[in-house]
């Protein structure tokens, strides 16, 4: 019986005149880190398609991902709360061996989980740069979601795509990896992870 993970809030909290001052903040020039309150609070949706805030957004997250080499980014690490990420597996430094997908916008997503193999691995964020840690989540999850274009769609990641949305729906819920460690054991710095991943 597939897990259903849809718990983010259903209606619009903010004003049109906070959600503008919110996408314009000049943190949209640099990444969220720890600590930030935006990161600890629950994403709005996302109700208007066509305001230019919402393209600004987009904008500021996919020139931040690709700046950082990340695999995904959601917008709260852009200092907007709201319900939108991106999936973006792609080979690279960090995650050399991450399977090689187009770059997926998803907004408002809901998600269930088809496959709850718990898979425990190693990640990391831009958002708490210089650690990696092993985080377990499902193997496979089925996602509903919107486009950018606001048409509804539904799509099945498997593997190490499933996790990378798993870490980007968790910015929406105000967590982040480091809260999903069953052991502090299990969080070591990067420097330490790269030379063991070398030494393997």
């Amino acid at each position: 019986m597939p897990v259903s993970r849809s718990i983010l809030p259903s209606a619009t909290d903010l004003g049109v005149d906070e959600y503008r001052q919110v996408a314009n903040m000049t943190e949209h020039n640099a990444i969220a880190q720890l600590g930030a309150d935006v990161l600890r609070q629950q994403a709005l949706p996302v109700d208007d398609f066509d305001c230019p805030e919402f393209r600004t957004t987009l904008a500021a997250m996919q020139r931040l991902m690709m700046a950082g080499n990340g695999v995904g980014i959601a917008a709260p690490q852009v200092h907007h709360a709201r319900q939108i990420i991106i999936v973006a597996s792609r080979p690279g430094s960090r995650y050399p061996h991450a399977p090689l997908m187009a770059p997926l916008v998803m907004v408002n997503p809901v998600y269930q989980v088809i496959d709850a193999t718990v898979v425990t691995d190693w990640e990391g964020c831009l958002s708490v740069p210089g650690i990696r840690a092993r985080v377990p989540r499902y193997q496979s999850v089925e996602v509903s979601f919107q486009n950018e274009s606001g048409e509804h769609c539904q799509c099945v990641l498997d593997g190490f795509p499933a996790r990378v949305f798993q870490h980007e729906y968790d910015h929406l819920l105000g967590l982040v990896f480091l809260d999903r460690v069953e052991s502090n054991r299990d969080i070591i710095a990067e420097t330490e992870f790269l030379k063991q991943r070398e030494q393997a």
